[in-house]
């Protein structure tokens, strides 16, 4: 179904998955199954710009309490 970009099986493997150990993972896929099926779909996809986000959350969080925003900000810059 993934590999082979066909979002129709998607309804098939949900309702198989309702009955086994997946039931939650199919719930959760079934409460946004519009967003899945785009993702299955398309090919675009988020991941440069969420490293990007990850990368400086993580700079914000090892900088909080130690120095100023100047500081912070330059460490972002650098980084860069």
């Amino acid at each position: 179904m993934l590999r082979g970009d066909d979002a129709s099986l998607l309804e098939g493997w949900i309702a198989e998955a309702g009955d086994s150990e997946l039931a939650s993972l199919a719930a959760g896929i079934s409460r946004d199954i519009e967003a899945v099926r785009g993702a299955i779909n398309h090919r675009w996809t988020t991941s440069p710009v969420e490293g990007q986000i990850n990368r400086l959350k993580t700079l914000k969080r090892q900088m909080y309490g130690r120095a100023s925003y100047a500081l912070l900000r330059s460490r972002v810059l650098m980084a860069a």
